[in-house]
């Protein structure tokens, strides 16, 4: 289904909001959305998603593409602009000319952006695939990282951090340059600088052959994901590129996309194709997405047949004139079904009254709190909250600082803080803690002069021991 040596190929993610809200990542609940849209993208936004495509800045010139483009998508991904070989070709020496112009094309019709990618094993330059020494190839890697994310900071919703580091059919990561001179922790240390480098964008992790559940390659990332969340390093979804046969997805792709989201991440469908486009596919592809509520979007592989990688297989939605396929229609009206998006903090659902939380009761509350990583200006923490009293169904912690800390980004919480009083609430997914039960969370924050421990940690009201 997929070749060992990708072709060029691009990504293209629009969005509906205002280009201030769509670079902020704000997804849109339209309400009443009773009366069905008549484009994809428009479509999606109602209920709080994105439909976007792949895009090569070359094509931007053609009126039937762009007219197609602006009409149907509202989110875009770049197919080749935002790659290494593209942006850094020499070391040091970076050109965003090519991204920058299908970046100011999607600021100038309201159009949202996904990054890709900014680490592959694939389209690398040789200066940087001959690199042996591992004090070299951090630096190198570190650096382009937030060189590319510095330049395009506040214009990106998310960025593809590492694009398919796991070998096919195995549950281990594949051979590269990255892997073979830093070994299993490059993933880490990339998404770790990438979230330094822009606190605000979405960082995913993306790869293809993942959309059925039982594969050893599915089970390796989810590992690495779980994993991931349990020690706080920042990641926020996982992209399944979904590039299909003419039988469409696996019959276990919703609970792939399920399982991924309950570990506290969004997914995202990422360059969706299906050979020969058949409607039955297309459709049950997207209702496996809209029945997941932090499925947040999806992200076909191009605009028309003409567009594609796949020659000859014609596997999107309009074909090579322009004109609309069946697909077309039955991705619609997919679309207008499932359940509203509502991950990641981004959607802004209809308000619901909040639930008074209960105490845990005269066993009290036990937190461990521990400092995963530190740089200049900046840390990430984990805290473990264990409730010892008696069973609770949401919670609320709070906490004081004692040197100005601030939390900037949270994850598997919704953080707020006031001067040095931070209060951290549960998200949809882990407000239950049974008694002798723990849940955990994490947060990046700033820090100035020293960056001690917080004190006075409170559950719903009761003061907590530290551990």
């Amino acid at each position: 289904m997929k070749p060992s040596i990708r072709p060029r190929r691009v990504r293209a993610l629009v969005s509906v909001l205002a280009a201030a809200a769509a670079v902020a990542g704000t997804a849109l609940l339209v309400p009443g959305s009773a009366q069905a849209a008549s484009t994809l993208g428009a479509q999606a936004a109602q209920s709080g998603r994105y439909f976007g495509t792949a895009v090569a800045a070359g094509k931007l010139g053609d009126s039937t593409y762009s007219t197609i483009l602006d009409r149907e998508f509202n989110m875009i991904t770049p197919e080749n602009e935002m790659k290494w070989d593209t942006t850094e070709p020499s070391r040091g020496s970076f050109n965003f000319g090519p991204a920058d112009q299908i970046v100011n094309h999607a600021l100038a019709h309201g159009q949202r952006m996904r990054g890709h990618t900014l680490v592959w094993h694939n389209q690398l330059p040789g200066w940087v695939s001959g690199i042996s020494d591992a004090n070299t190839l951090r630096s190198v890697m570190d650096n382009h990282i937030t060189t590319e994310m510095t330049h395009f900071k506040g214009k990106i919703y998310a960025w593809d951090v590492v694009n398919e580091a796991f070998a096919d059919g195995s549950t281990q990561h594949r051979s590269s340059v990255f892997q073979n001179v830093l070994g299993n922790g490059f993933i880490e240390e990339a998404f770790r600088t990438a979230r330094a480098a822009d606190p605000n964008a979405k960082l995913c992790y993306n790869d293809y052959n993942i959309e059925n559940w039982s594969d050893a390659k599915t089970q390796g990332v989810y590992a690495m994901v779980k994993d991931f969340k349990s020690r706080g390093v920042p990641i926020d979804c996982v992209g399944f590129q979904s590039h299909f046969g003419s039988g469409g997805p696996p019959a276990s792709f919703q609970t792939t996309l399920s399982n991924f989201a309950a570990l506290g991440v969004d997914v995202q469908l990422t360059e969706l194709d299906i050979a020969q486009a058949p409607s039955t596919a297309y459709s049950n592809t997207v209702k496996a997405c809209v029945n997941v509520a932090r499925c947040a979007g999806i992200t076909v592989w191009g605009i028309r047949d003409s567009d594609s990688w796949r020659t000859g297989e014609n596997p999107l939605l309009f074909d090579a004139n322009g004109n609309k396929k069946a697909a077309y229609s039955a991705v619609l009206s997919a679309l207008a079904g499932g359940v509203p998006y509502g991950g990641g903090g981004t959607s802004t659902p209809t308000p619901t009254p909040t639930p008074t939380p209960t105490p845990p009761g005269s066993g009290g509350c036990s937190v461990k709190y521990t400092i995963a990583s530190q740089w200049t200006g900046g840390f990430g923490a984990n805290i473990t909250v264990t409730n010892l009293g008696d069973p609770v169904s949401s919670w609320t912690l709070t906490w004081s600082f004692g040197a100005g800390q601030q939390v900037t980004q949270a994850w598997n919480a919704t953080v707020t803080q006031s001067g040095s009083n931070v209060t951290a609430r549960n998200v949809d997914y882990n407000g239950s803690i049974p008694a002798n039960g723990s849940t955990s969370f994490g947060f990046n924050g700033s820090w100035n002069g020293s960056n001690p421990a917080p004190s006075n940690f409170a559950l719903n009201g009761t003061a907590c021991t530290t551990a």
